[in-house]
């Protein structure tokens, strides 16, 4: 309904406060195909026939579903979504597939992906229902109808699908009926019932749809792409599936879409690489770098790179490479060996090399924070970034990397404001033979209240080992607490 509610804005036939359907023409009866919350309230529920909804709210206020419209919208929305995944697809009339094969690390695991995504609609006034599953039937069937965690395990998924609604299968409403006359109620009664007897009887889709939910047959989705692109196309005579031809492939598409970009001075800033199989699968790859490129040979580098997560199964049949997302970039003055001037000053093929093994989460700069509180003294920035408007104190001694969050210490010291003597930590007991501090920081009150008072006492000891820590002590002269924040190298 989300989707339709804009289309019914701009044309002020949207009433929020009244109970309003969308209704479209199916088989012979006009039937709901969304409600909003005052409708829902007075029980009118999607698939209702329109006279039954009459019925319960004689002043409903019925608008006609505009098919192409809602799938112009839908597309719009899939085409956002390409910022996950390469493999992006509408999934009429409400839904979206989201291949993330090879792409939840870049989120920090399938969860992280998931409540992202649900993030992002929701900044944009969309409702969601967003699940991950091993295959597109299954996750379309738990978005819908499960009921607990949002990603399926792989070693659960199909005991998860048997306790679902048979309206998980996506079977028309009068299949379902007649399933639930002869007493079938969920996936799991439907699955254990004698294959044989089904097609017969309710016809070869239910079989079809059973198996898709279940992973035993294959789904085909054909990805959106985003308009207006650059792209290189192949097809293939013969099916490819050696790690030889893969990257001849990827040579012969990189070097014409890098010859497309440097006619119109752009340089690539995303690629995704998507191989159709000949089974109608497709498998994708996707690389990011740092500034806009167009170096065929660093390109084909970082994709090459990926080849290992791509199945090709029983063949590729052809591939595509599209730059959904370009920079401008000029020409640049090159030497006689054939490099650019700037190519030894240039961080941007390391920076690119590193994200691309390592993910984009975990290739930064840090960068320094006016604050005197030391974990908030520094955050991650982008590692081509390297003008700073705020410098490092140059005669501040800190470690360089600090615990989080700072792990408590039992402390003997000689005074309640002497440096410590002694101090456990890790059920390890340290000697302290040299101490320097206090180094005293308040609180930040400005920024949180609940600062207000708040006093740490910083001290550099060094033990009988020679090992050097970074200590604070907090709180009253007669509550003190201790904790470790640091190590020295």
């Amino acid at each position: 309904m989300d989707l339709r509610k804009r289309r019914l804005r701009q044309a002020n036939a949207w009433q929020p406060d009244k109970p309003f359907v969308i209704a479209a023409l199916e088989g012979q009866q006009h039937s709901v195909v969304a409600v909003n919350k005052a409708a829902a309230a007075c029980g009118i529920a999607p698939s209702m026939a329109v006279s039954r909804a009459r019925v319960i709210q004689p002043d409903v206020k019925v608008e006609p579903a505009r098919a192409s419209e809602d799938a112009r919208a839908l597309d719009r929305l899939a085409i956002r979504a390409l910022r996950y995944s390469p493999l992006v697809a509408p999934c009429p009339p409400d839904g979206l597939w989201i291949d993330a094969t090879g792409v939840t690390h870049l989120f920090g695991g399938e969860s992280a992906m998931v409540n992202a995504i649900t993030r992002r609609l929701r900044a944009v006034g969309l409702t969601a229902r967003t699940a991950m599953a091993g295959n597109p039937a299954a996750a379309w069937a738990w978005s819908r109808y499960g009921r607990d965690n949002p990603v399926l395990a792989p070693e659960a998924e199909g005991q998860a699908l048997e306790t679902l609604s048979l309206h998980a299968l996506r079977l028309p409403q009068a299949t379902v009926q007649a399933l639930r006359h002869i007493g079938l109620k969920t996936v799991g009664d439907l699955k254990r019932i004698p294959r044989a007897t089904i097609p017969m009887r309710f016809g070869a889709d239910v079989l079809l749809r059973l198996d898709q939910a279940f992973g035993r047959a294959p789904e085909t989705i054909t990805p959106i792409l985003p308009p207006a692109a650059k792209r290189r196309h192949m097809s293939f005579v013969e099916p490819i599936a050696t790690p030889e031809d893969l990257n001849r492939t990827i040579a012969l598409l990189t070097d014409g879409l890098c010859a497309d970009l440097e006619k119109s001075q752009e340089g690539a800033l995303k690629l995704d690489l998507v191989f159709a199989r000949v089974d109608g699968q497709s498998q994708a790859i996707r690389i990011a770098t740092a500034r806009p490129s167009r170096d065929a040979r660093h390109l084909g580098k970082l994709l090459t790179e990926k080849l290992p997560i791509v199945d090709p199964g029983f063949g590729i049949e052809a591939a595509t490479l599209t730059a959904w997302r370009v920079g401008a970039l000029q020409p640049v003055q090159m030497e006689t060996d054939g490099r650019s001037a700037a190519a030894e000053r240039d961080m941007g093929e390391l920076v690119d090399r590193l994200v691309n093994r390592l993910g984009v989460r975990n290739v930064f700069r840090i960068k320094p924070v006016a604050s005197d509180i030391p974990e908030r003294a520094a955050v991650p920035a982008n590692p081509m970034q390297v003008r700073q408007q705020t410098e490092w104190p140059r005669n501040l001694t800190r470690p360089m990397r600090l615990l989080s969050p700072p792990e408590p210490v039992t402390v003997i010291a000689l005074l309640p404001d002497y440096p410590p003597a002694k101090f456990r930590w890790r059920d390890e007991t340290h000697s302290v033979c040299i101490a320097d501090g206090p180094e005293r920081i308040f609180g930040e009150w400005w920024n949180a209240p609940r600062e207000v008072g708040e006093v740490r006492d910083y001290f550099r000891v060094e033990n009988d080992r020679g090992e050097r820590y970074w200590l604070f002590r907090t709180g009253s002269e007669l509550e003190a607490r201790w904790y470790m924040h640091g190590v020295f190298a």
